[in-house]
């Protein structure tokens, strides 16, 4: 085999484990999720960072990842706010948690293929909104460090479920 072509094959082969990595989760998406939802998972997302003393910016998006809601907590860091509405378009467009993305990079090699997938922000802290086994959105927080940002998240999430 020449060298060209054990390069092909194994561009083919990455190909195809990115694919099995990112490969679409079975759950469809539904109806947008209404502004009340919204409001409902944020509150429990901040009501969950005020627990821990985190201070913390709460996104909501719809299917299309276009913003529903979205609250910032006094005294969090400007850049959260536009780190927590990507976290939220990341976990809706992928029809997963954003902290997939955070362990395939935290992997280091081939996971690394990640940093260019576009729309993909890989930090803990996006989490779909499903209802009756339907994606409707997804939450996005941030304000403190990931796994903070990621329990809030969940917090937010389970209000829905």
């Amino acid at each position: 085999m020449s060298l060209r072509s054990i390069k092909s094959l194994l561009a083919l082969l990455a190909v195809f484990c990115a694919a099995s990595a990112l490969g679409q989760s079975p759950l469809p998406y539904g109806l947008p999720v209404s502004l009340e939802n919204a409001r409902k998972a944020a509150a429990t997302a901040l009501e969950e960072a005020r627990k821990g003393n985190w201070k913390m910016a709460v996104a909501v998006v719809d299917t299309g990842g276009t913003l529903v809601y979205y609250e910032k907590m006094d005294n969090t860091q400007t850049g959260s706010a536009d780190v927590a509405i990507e976290k939220a378009r990341t976990a809706v467009r992928f029809k997963r948690p954003s902290k997939v993305f955070q362990d395939l990079v935290a992997g280091g090699g081939n996971g690394l293929r990640i940093l260019r997938l576009p729309g993909a922000v890989p930090f803990e802290g996006g989490i779909p909104l499903i209802i009756d086994g339907q994606i409707v959105g997804a939450i996005g927080v941030s304000g403190d460090s990931t796994d903070h940002d990621g329990i809030c998240a969940q917090a937010g999430a389970n209000t829905l479920k």
